[in-house]
């Protein structure tokens, strides 16, 4: 009974001891990793110390980001550095200088040798009847000459002779028809020998004389007819 007894208490005992060293296990065990709970904040505030210096690098004042400068590619630095060549300005043509100019008054006429309104035959300058074909009473044949009137103008070449009569009373220039139409209105005669527009006579027309021809005729000023 006395044996039950002591093996009871010794039992109760070494149950409390054990409970206790249990206890005092779990308790060293918290102490334990107290240290390490408390350390890695630590950590983390010396990370931070650590960084701060390169964060404060990339921020000004008062902790605002300073903008860096853009950086030009290189590309684009040796592009701009090597700017195209402007190309040359291609200089206007301009036309030959005249050599004598006036103003007269001009009729018209298209002699091909049909005898339609008294034509005579061909133009006495050698070459057929043509657009461009003017008949002066006195200059070389085949002389160059620019006709103008109203801002339109048209250059063509003595190759007959006249007016006739007419250039006695001032009219110095015989004119193609479609010469003729084209400096009065920009238009085309109604036929070749019908400029048809009821005009006969165009006074001041300009007339330049831009090369002499090395036919029969006088150079200067134009003369009447036969003189």
């Amino acid at each position: 009974m006395q044996q039950r007894a002591i093996n009871v208490i010794l039992t109760g005992v070494t149950g409390t001891a054990l409970a206790g060293m249990m206890v005092a296990g779990v308790a060293a065990a918290s102490d334990d990793s107290a240290p390490k709970k408390q350390f890695l904040p630590q950590q983390a505030v010396a990370a931070q110390e650590h960084q701060a210096p390169k964060q404060l690098a990339d921020k000004g004042a008062g902790g605002f980001t300073v903008p860096k400068a853009p950086v030009k590619a290189e590309a684009d630095t040796k592009a701009g550095s090597k700017a195209e060549p402007k190309k040359a300005a291609k200089p206007v043509k301009k036309g030959p200088k005249a050599l004598l100019s006036g103003k007269t008054t001009a009729s018209y006429f298209w002699d091909d040798g049909s005898g339609v309104n008294g034509d005579t035959g061909a133009p006495a300058g050698g070459k057929p009847m043509q657009k461009g074909l003017f008949a002066s009473p006195s200059w070389p044949m085949h002389t160059k000459v620019k006709v103008t009137y109203k801002g339109r103008s048209i250059t063509g070449f003595v190759g007959d002779r006249g007016p006739g009569e007419p250039s006695h009373r001032g009219v110095m220039l015989d004119l193609d028809t479609y010469t003729f139409r084209y400096l009065l209105d920009g238009k085309k005669p109604e036929s070749k020998y019908n400029a048809g527009s009821g005009e006969g006579h165009l006074k001041g027309v300009k007339w330049e004389v831009l090369s002499w021809g090395s036919g029969a005729g006088k150079k200067g000023k134009p003369q009447p007819f036969g003189s």
